[in-house]
């Protein structure tokens, strides 16, 4: 519990030379990687072939083939992981530079901002936010950070922060987000050219409100780093702040609790799919306590996705983690073909029953009564909102001699379309 604790406060203190040193993965090293992980999966499906078939024969598999297999679902975990590190790294796009593009206002406040990360000067900085009517944010202090830099911060979320790449984001510059939505749709039909159109009835709306909360980070460099005019610190920053607000973030929009945090998509009440209601996150029960019915394990998956109306399965994606995905990942169908299927390419998802499978740890593990598994159009179901302005404050003085950049963004986020999202409950009913 403490563990958890200081990683919602804190991001961990990396070293920025050997962060600031790191280069893209080439090619060869991204086809390897996927070559590697797809033989792996080869050698996996031969075992668990095995081992499902050992269980026809005499009831319980061998433990030999019991062990071999799980070894075998590590390699894959690692090799899965390996994979999709170099493939995020291929895909990172560099920063403009100080050579780049930035003109006018965008390179004096480049310019401003460097000075203050390396030597501390805020007379510049100062000079620019009251010209833009942009002040501190109150007693806690702080600067904008250039455009630039915040547009990147923002690609390298959406990158790495798994619910954010496939919900919906929204940039406000209001401290809360508020939307009218109509829970059963608007009224419309069909009338002749000349013909008597009907009186609609009026919607049923809600409101919903999407408060923006604080996450902050605290990256901590030597001066020697900040001294080095070769390092690019706009690059070192997106980079230090990108892992510890993803990791909050993928937290916050599973499971948040709404009021500290944004609400996550897992915090509403959950109903069976059979009595739901606006407001509530409908679910469908795998009969059996804590895991798959074990004579039928897949059709609880079937029933899930046909849980979904046909207008949000088109865009539709299971979420879980990852020692869910090594369960799912040795079922099979009536016919013998596994319900899991490996990325086709090297930069792709996994799939489940055809709809593309992302990971969040911060999905429950399988129990019993637990929502381990959702289901859903994200892009319409679930909204983060994001407040303009991401803010540094340079502290040299709590660590030394380390100095700290307490860097805030406000995010927020919630269920905008609660008949977008299902969930399988491992549980009888």
């Amino acid at each position: 519990m403490r563990r958890n604790r200081m990683t919602e406060t804190f991001a961990p203190l990396r070293s920025p030379e050997t962060k600031a040193a790191e280069a893209a993965p080439s090619s060869l090293e991204v086809v390897t990687a996927f070559d590697d992980f797809m033989t792996a999966f080869e050698a996996f499906k031969e075992v668990n072939d095995e081992r499902l078939a050992e269980i026809e024969a005499r009831i319980s598999p061998d433990a030999v083939t019991t062990e071999k297999l799980a070894r075998l679902d590590e390699t894959l975990d690692r090799q899965q992981r390996a994979l999709d590190q170099l493939t995020l790294k291929s895909r990172r796009p560099a920063l403009e530079t100080s050579s780049g593009r930035a003109t006018g206002a965008g390179a004096e406040h480049k310019a401003a901002f460097e000075a203050y990360v390396r030597r501390g000067e805020v007379a510049s900085l100062k000079g620019l936010e009251a010209k833009a009517l942009a002040g501190v944010t109150g007693a806690q202090g702080g600067y904008l950070v250039p455009e630039a830099t915040e547009r990147e911060i923002g690609r390298r979320l959406a990158e790495v922060s798994p619910i954010r790449a496939i919900a919906s984001v929204q940039t406000v510059t209001s401290s809360t987000f508020r939307k009218p939505v109509a829970k059963a749709g608007f009224t419309a039909g069909w009338a002749a050219e000349t013909g008597a159109r009907a009186q609609t009835a009026t919607p049923d709306l809600d409101e919903l409100a999407f408060p923006a909360m604080e996450i902050f980070a605290n990256p901590a460099a030597t001066q020697t780093l900040l001294d080095d005019a070769a390092v690019d610190l706009d690059q070192w920053i997106a980079e230090e702040v990108e892992s510890a607000f993803a990791e909050q973030e993928s937290v916050a929009f599973v499971t948040g609790d709404g009021t500290t945090r944004p609400q996550g998509f897992l915090t509403p009440a959950k109903v069976a799919n059979s009595a739901w209601e606006w407001g509530k996150i409908g679910y469908v029960a795998t009969g059996e306590a804590g895991g798959f019915d074990p004579d039928a394990p897949a059709d609880s998956l079937l029933d899930l996705v046909y849980a979904l109306r046909a207008g949000y399965r088109r865009n539709a994606s299971f979420v879980m983690n990852r020692r869910t995905q090594s369960l799912v990942r040795k079922l099979k169908d009536a016919d013998g073909r596994y319900l899991w299927e490996p990325p086709a390419a090297a930069q792709g998802n996994a799939t489940l029953l055809g709809f593309p499978l992302v990971e969040a740890e911060a999905m429950p593990d399988v129990a019993d009564g637990a929502h381990a598994i959702a289901f859903g159009d994200f892009r319409r179901g679930y909204l983060v909102v994001d407040r303009i302005g991401v803010r540094i404050l340079r502290d040299p003085y709590t660590a030394k001699p380390y100095v700290l950049f307490y860097t805030t963004k406000r995010v927020g986020g919630g269920v905008q379309d609660f008949d977008a999202i299902k969930t399988l409950k491992f549980g009888a009913s």
